[in-house]
């Protein structure tokens, strides 16, 4: 007896297949990272998967929940690896294994798991490390490092150089964090731009992944746009007003990982909106937020705060955004 269906109803992707393509949707941005920044954030990469996997293993174990189920789905992997292209790309071993473990126990597991969480984890891995370790994760390394592999993995490990190695030229700050220094100490704006086009580069690669997903019918459209859109609300008129005393918008959409965030971290489907309305608005509160912690807080980016605060606003968003079904009024709250 041969079973017919319906050729109108799409079989539903599996959480692995969701998973493995967004890693996939990665791979450009970190073959462009890989380029710009050296071979160290493979290492960076590896060190997150490895202790994501042992730790969510650990906490399913002590759960009483099946393991081996839950590693497959592969979302610890995806979480460890917008973690460990968050953090920079020299950063001491210890770094990112503190920063996933973080993510994985506390922000994850603690909650229940994959679809419990209200916050997203990688940012609160990455809010932990900012607010814990602030010079350390403001030292980034100089675009195209004169340093090979050995030298790169043995920064990261022992935090030592090879013989005339200059510490210097791998810990500069980042682009944004020499502008907003550089302002607040009264320097002009124009030598405080980056002169590299590296971050640039690597956003373009973010950029190309998230359309990939989008086109894949993997991310919804509202949260990206909104997220880009509540940056610029801020950031163009600012610009248009003080030229010499507030950074383009080019600028900002370039750099400090915005459009990771845009195509990666605010389209997470579980500490995010569900409602198309719920989307738009948590998009652009992050997007706002974003602006204003980087330009008048006191964090150099403000990404991952502004997402763990609209993730506060989900709850709410989700309530009053929801539309109303189809012959019925909505309900009065």
């Amino acid at each position: 007896m041969t079973a017919i269906h319906s050729t109108h109803i799409a079989k539903p992707a599996t959480v692995s297949t969701v998973m493995l393509k967004v890693l996939a949707a990665l791979l450009p941005g970190i073959a462009l990272s890989v380029y710009c920044n050296g071979i160290g954030i493979l290492l960076q990469l590896l060190l997150a998967s490895l202790t994501a996997l042992g730790a969510e293993a650990a906490m399913l174990r002590l759960r009483g929940v099946a393991v081996l189920p839950a590693l497959k789905d592969l979302s610890a992997i995806v979480t460890a690896w917008l973690l460990a292209l968050s953090l920079p790309p020299l950063g001491g071993w210890w770094m990112i294994v503190v920063a996933t473990l973080f993510a994985i126990i506390v922000a994850k597991q603690l909650y229940g798991g994959l679809g419990n969480n209200p916050f997203n984890p990688a940012m609160a891995g990455f809010a932990l490390m900012v607010v814990s370790f602030p010079a350390q994760m403001a030292q980034w390394g100089s675009p195209q490092l004169p340093l090979d592999a050995v030298a790169q993995w043995q920064w990261i490990f022992l935090h030592t150089l090879p013989a005339g190695g200059v510490p210097d030229a791998i810990s500069s700050a980042t682009p944004l964090d020499v502008l907003k220094t550089g302002l607040r100490q009264g320097q002009a704006l124009a030598g405080l731009l980056p002169s590299s086009s590296a971050q640039g580069l690597i956003a373009l690669g973010w950029l190309a992944g998230g359309l990939w997903l989008w086109q894949q019918k993997l991310i919804p459209w509202q949260t990206p746009l909104a997220m880009l859109a509540g940056l610029l609300a801020l950031a163009l008129p600012l610009w248009l007003w003080q030229p010499a005393q507030y950074a383009s918008p080019l600028l900002h959409l370039l750099q400090g990982g915005t459009l990771l965030a845009a195509a990666f971290i605010v389209t997470d489907p579980v500490s995010g909106s569900s409602t198309p309305k719920g989307r738009l608005i948590f998009g652009f509160g992050v997007g706002l937020l974003t602006y204003v912690i980087r330009v008048f807080g006191n964090f150099p980016d403000g990404i991952a705060f502004a997402v763990l605060l609209m993730n506060m606003t989900v709850p709410l968003l989700d309530q009053y955004t929801r539309p109303a079904v189809f012959g019925h009024r909505r309900e009065r709250s």
